[in-house]
């Protein structure tokens, strides 16, 4: 898996790179940097939301969702292969989906605004806002349990640490020269 696994890696990467050389070289968008504030001068107002994402929108969504995606992998990569069972790769793909979950629900709440022009509230904010600031740090909660509950079993065992003082050992009793 270790192999398949920096494979995936670099076909996330330049399917990344792709993206972004498509999104460089799509039409421009009038005032897609902004246009002046009708009353305050030095701050500048969003143009066209609709515009912005027409020809980019779904480039965009694509490009935040191999980004997530490339975060599993690699978190993946930094556990060792032997490591790496099938009850880990469960824990991450399930990490992936919630990741996901959470992406999706920004984007089509935040599409979904644009359309209508309305939006619900949550905890203060709009609710593409609040998947935006609570979904992103939700999303990755999992990562860290994965990582602290799962610490002697995936990143440090006990065998490992073992074989780490052994080596120690080993290292201090030979005579320097």
């Amino acid at each position: 898996m270790g192999k398949k696994l920096i494979y995936v890696i670099l076909a996330i990467c330049l399917a990344m790179a792709g993206i972004l050389i498509a999104i460089i070289m799509s039409e421009p968008v009038a005032n897609a940097g902004g246009i002046a504030h009708p009353q305050i001068p030095a701050m500048q107002v969003g143009g066209d939301g609709q515009a912005r994402l027409e020809h980019i929108g779904g480039l965009a969504f694509m490009f935040q969702t191999l980004l997530l995606i490339l975060i599993i992998c690699l978190s993946m990569l930094g556990v060792s292969e032997r490591y790496r069972s099938k009850d880990f790769i469960i824990y991450m793909s399930g990490t992936a989906l919630f990741s996901l979950f959470c992406w999706w629900m920004m984007w089509s709440e935040h599409r979904q605004f644009m359309a209508s022009g309305e939006t619900g509230y949550f905890m203060g904010f709009p609710i593409a806002t609040a998947w935006q600031m609570y979904g992103t740090w939700l999303g990755a909660i999992p990562l860290i349990l994965i990582y602290s509950l799962g610490f002697r079993k995936y990143i440090y065992t006990e065998q490992d640490e073992k074989d780490f003082n052994k080596l120690l050992e080993e290292q201090n009793q030979k005579p320097e020269q």
